[in-house]
């Protein structure tokens, strides 16, 4: 298929943009499935201690954690042994999870599935984005990112409702066994058997003009230090994707045991988080194309700021419409951030560099899951109040979004070299 001249851009690719976004789309699938089942049933079915906030919140760290290392290695992996390689890899180490989460006898094996559950995520889902960047043009980075995230999120939010209704008719283990096979054979089927590698597309966005470097190439830890020390801008752009997932940690761990507690069912609860979901992944379909034509940072920090209010106002409300109001608010706010944190690393990262530069955010990134949970456990442990956590997400989102308004800048062309944008 890719034999004869290749062209960069979506329409030229469509075929094959449109099958990595199946692949999003079983990846947020994969990881929907946890979001309302886990949290949910960690008591009556995982044998977790009704007030052990520090161990329900175990396996979003184990998840972070391996998520993030995994993100930092993938985009270098995928340089030297192609995208398609990785992504293959990625669906085969979650071939076990089904069975892990059929046969739990307590809730050390939910974590084992979820460690498991990180390496898929950070393998499937970097190299099937990685892929689509590089089938577009560098002027289409944003709606790239907009139409992977609307994917990857909105199956998200469909698997929280799908896996309440099927773990209700044929029980947690059961539904939860049928569900995660089905995803994940077809995820790794289609990666074996229909997707192309796109590394001959990457080396497309480097400019001909340009003449040879006569300086050796940066290592991996060379290009970290540069985007996590050194660049004011990709400093500010990575903590802002780590203290954004706090608030899809804390929606992830929290909000399901909330909403039962609050005498709300499985399925009523698994809705309104969908809510949350869907909003942000419907969005990102406007929200990333926009950002190409009036630039990122506003759409970034007024995200956080939305996202932060709405969690704030949860614990506080006590009417399924307002927790849908509250949770399509923190959805819109996510919708405005998410795909153009992404983008905007882009735009401060050389073609040469653009994923692993990429790879190092999503490692900030979802590190987020793996802080986030542990600090809100440790809170939430302590305090003995479901509050305490919704409180510290709001108030670390609306921080970060002024670190944001001091160091990025307000516009930046796509495409020119990460060099001297400290």
């Amino acid at each position: 298929m890719q034999s004869k001249t290749i062209e960069s851009g979506i329409r030229a690719n469509w075929q094959q943009i449109s099958l990595q976004l199946v692949q999003i789309f079983l990846v947020g699938l994969t990881i929907g499935m946890t979001r309302v089942v886990i949290p949910g049933l960690a008591e009556t079915e995982f044998g977790l201690n009704a007030q052990s906030f520090f161990l329900l919140t175990s396996f979003v760290v184990v998840f972070g954690a391996v998520k993030a290392v995994m993100n930092l290695f993938a985009g270098k992996w995928s340089e030297h042994f192609g995208r398609k390689r990785v992504l293959i890899a990625g669906w085969v180490v979650a071939l076990p999870i089904p069975f892990l989460l059929y046969w739990s006898p307590n809730w050390s094996w939910i974590i084992v599935a979820t460690v498991l559950l990180g390496f898929n995520q950070g393998l499937a889902w970097s190299m099937a984005l990685n892929s689509k960047l590089d089938l577009a043009k560098t002027s289409q980075k944003g709606l790239i990112n907009g139409i992977n995230e609307f994917s990857g999120y909105a199956a998200v939010g469909i698997a929280g409702v799908a896996t309440a209704v099927v773990v209700e008719a044929l029980g947690a283990r059961l539904g939860l066994l049928v569900f995660s096979l089905t995803v994940i054979l077809a995820g790794l089927l289609l990666a074996m058997f229909t997707v192309v590698e796109t590394l001959p597309w990457a080396k497309l966005h480097q400019d001909p003009n340009q003449p040879p470097s006569d300086e050796p190439e940066q290592s991996l830890a060379q290009l970290f230090k540069f985007a996590s020390l050194q660049s004011k801008p990709l400093v500010a752009l990575n903590q802002a994707g780590l203290v954004e997932k706090f608030t899809d940690a804390l929606i992830w761990i929290f909000l399901p045991v909330f909403f039962l507690q609050q005498g709300l069912t499985l399925v009523q609860a698994g809705s309104i988080i969908a809510i949350y979901g869907l909003t942000w992944g419907g969005l990102q379909l406007i929200t990333g194309p926009l950002s190409d034509r009036i630039g990122r940072k506003g759409l970034i920090v007024w995200g956080m700021v939305f996202s932060g209010v709405a969690v704030l106002a949860i614990p506080f409300t006590s009417t399924v419409l307002l927790w849908s109001v509250e949770a399509a608010l923190a959805g819109i706010g996510m919708a405005m951030l998410y795909p153009n944190l992404g983008a905007a690393v882009g735009d401060f990262s050389p073609p040469q560099y653009r994923a692993s530069l990429v790879g190092i955010y999503r490692f900030w990134r979802d590190s987020g899951y793996a802080f986030g949970a542990l600090l809100m456990g440790i809170l939430a442990q302590w305090s003995q109040s479901m509050t305490i956590p919704f409180v510290f997400v709001a108030v670390s989102m609306l921080l970060s979004a002024a670190l944001l308004v001091w160091w990025v800048p307000s516009r930046r062309q796509p495409g020119k070299s990460a060099q001297g944008t400290e």
